[in-house]
């Protein structure tokens, strides 16, 4: 648990206990208060949500796993879930990792449970960072810094998609097509990025929704900022979508050129074939059967199976490095 009490923009306690909120802010009227939740059990969030007034099924939204990103209205308080990322391309296969995130805005208090590790120190970082900008605000101003965080997380992910996809595609483009482990590295890099739109694409109804005008939350000097958190969101979802597109049309070139081997490979062999079925036509016509080295004999037989085993296995072995088998 982490907890902040803010007056006039400055952090005037933190780290207090959770039992100690109440008391604070009927201490200090005009201040607000941050408190941060690390997976916390249903009979700690109930405590919670009995103090403050919490809708049960916002309570139970932020107790389950992975719940669609979305903004709910109650009559007390909103009910806010989104999703901080990061892209790892290192590994195989790349990957996301999202930390889901849940809020509760409240008149004075923003409540955020955090369903794994990660983020809050952005986000202290976030808020410290513009103490000239929190002065002007309140709990608008702590929701700002939660957006601007996560979207921001979401924007840098897409971006590092995107840069992921230029080896990719060298090696899709090249002659010949790309080898099977690129194209199953590309057919990984799109779920990713099936994954990433997923927490990505609702970010900016989340945002234009809660910022609103006759939403009564958002002042006028904070509402700048919230349309340019917008912006970013847009911009974020922009670029998976162009990702998207661009990987789908990688792997469609590529199978078009592994499509165009495959119709050379087929050409080749059916001219040999025409060529050697010339004199095997004319041979099986004629019933030739001429006389070769180790006829009649046990010997000559021997020779000719060990020819055909070592001119089938050498030619199969051939076509297998060829990837033809």
């Amino acid at each position: 648990m982490q907890t902040r009490l803010y007056a006039q923009g400055r952090v005037i306690e933190q780290d207090f206990g959770y039992a100690e909120l109440p008391d604070r802010l009927r201490t200090h009227p005009d201040a607000v208060a941050w408190l941060d939740l690390l997976e916390p059990s249903a009979t700690d969030l109930a405590a919670v949500a009995a103090e403050y007034g919490l809708h049960p099924l916002a309570v139970e939204d932020a107790l389950a796993e992975r719940e669609r990103p979305k903004l709910d209205r109650y009559p007390d308080h909103l009910f806010v879930n989104v999703y901080a990322v990061s892209f790892d391309h290192g590994g195989e296969p790349p990957e996301v990792h999202k930390v889901e995130i849940s809020a509760f805005v409240t008149a004075r208090v923003l409540i955020t449970v955090h369903k794994a590790e990660g983020t809050v120190d952005e986000l202290v970082e976030r808020w410290d960072a513009d103490a000239g900008l929190a002065a002007s605000g309140g709990i608008d101003f702590l929701l700002y810094g939660l957006f601007d965080v996560v979207v921001d997380s979401q924007y840098a992910a897409a971006r590092k998609v995107d840069e992921a996809m230029d080896s990719i595609e060298d090696a899709m483009l090249g002659e010949g097509g790309a080898p099977r482990p690129v194209r199953m590295r590309g057919f990984a890099l799109r779920r990713t990025l099936a994954q990433l739109r997923r927490a990505v694409a609702p970010m900016q109804d989340v945002v234009t929704e809660v910022s609103r005008p006759d939403g009564g939350l958002v002042d006028d000097d904070l509402r700048p900022y919230y349309r340019d958190v917008e912006d970013h969101a847009e911009r974020a979802l922009e670029s998976i979508e162009h990702s998207l597109t661009r990987i789908t049309e990688l792997l469609d070139a590529d199978l078009n050129e592994q499509s165009n081997i495959l119709n050379d490979i087929t050409r080749k062999l059916a001219a040999w074939a025409a060529i050697i079925a010339v004199p095997t036509a004319v041979t099986g016509y004629f019933g030739q059967n001429v006389p070769f080295p180790g006829f009649g004999q046990t010997w000559g037989f021997v020779e000719s199976t060990a020819l055909i085993l070592i001119g089938g296995g050498a030619l199969y072995f051939y076509l297998k490095k060829r990837g033809w088998l």
